[in-house]
C-alpha cells in the first residue's frame, strides 16, 4: 500500500504532513499494544489480531478518505412550491473519541429549511456517517456536520442535534453506564425562530 501523506485534522500549526504508516507498520503497532498490555501476540488466538484491528480500522475511520460536500452537490429544484422544514430522525452514529479512542454510539437528528433546493435525504445521512467516521469530539462532530450542510446547500436554517453512550466514560474513568451525551447546533431560522427550534427538538424527542 502506497504511504499517503496525513494533514493533521484542525492543526495548522504543524509544518510538514504526518505520512501515513503502511498496513506492515500498523500491524506491528498493534502486536506492540498486545505485548504491552500483559499478553504474548504470538501465541494461537493473537496471531491474526492484528490483521483483523487494521481491517476494522479502515472501516472505522474510512470518513477521512470522503469528502462530505461531495455528497451535499447534487441538488434538485423542483420541490412543488415545497417550504417547510425537512427533518431526518434516529440517524445511527458510531464513532470514537479522540482522547481515548473508545467508541461513541448513539443517535443523529439533523434538520434544514430548504433555500432554493433540496438534498437527496440519504445525503444527509452519509454526510453524518464521514464525520462519525474519524477520530472526534462529539461537540466538533455536530458543528461539523451543521457547516457542512450550511456551506453546501446555504438553506434558510439548520439543526443537528446529537445524543450518545461514551464507553470512555462507560467502561472506565468514573464507570458512570447511563449517561448520555447531548449536543446541538443551530443556524439561520433555527437559531432566531424559537418555535421552529421546539419542532426541531420535539422531532427529536428533546
Amino acid at each position: 500500500m502506497a504511504m499517503d501523506a496525513i494533514t493533521p485534522k484542525n492543526d495548522k500549526s504543524r509544518g510538514e504532513p504526518l505520512v501515513r504508516p503502511t498496513v506492515q507498520e500498523a500491524e506491528e503497532a498493534v502486536r506492540t499494544l498486545i505485548a504491552w498490555a500483559g499478553d504474548d501476540p504470538r501465541r494461537e488466538g493473537l496471531i491474526d489480531t492484528p490483521k483483523r484491528v487494521v481491517n476494522a480500522y479502515k472501516e472505522w475511520f474510512s470518513g477521512y478518505d470522503e469528502d462530505p460536500v461531495k455528497y451535499l452537490s447534487r441538488t434538485f429544484e423542483d420541490v412543488q412550491g415545497y417550504d417547510d422544514i425537512v427533518i431526518l430522525r434516529n440517524i445511527d452514529v458510531e464513532s470514537h473519541c479522540e482522547h481515548h479512542m473508545a467508541p461513541f454510539i448513539g443517535k443523529a437528528y439533523v434538520a434544514y429549511k430548504p433555500s432554493d433546493a433540496v438534498v437527496g435525504i440519504s445525503k444527509l445521512a452519509r454526510v453524518v456517517e464521514i464525520f462519525a467516521k474519524r477520530l472526534q469530539t462529539q461537540e466538533t462532530m455536530t458543528a461539523q456536520i451543521c457547516d457542512a450542510i450550511t456551506d453546501s446547500l446555504a438553506p434558510m436554517g439548520t439543526a443537528v442535534l446529537i445524543e450518545a453512550v461514551h464507553e470512555c466514560m462507560s467502561t472506565r474513568g468514573v464507570h458512570h453506564k447511563d449517561v448520555t451525551t447531548i449536543t446541538t447546533q443551530f443556524t439561520g431560522v433555527f437559531k432566531s425562530d424559537a418555535d421552529l427550534r421546539n419542532r426541531f427538538l420535539r422531532a427529536a424527542n428533546q
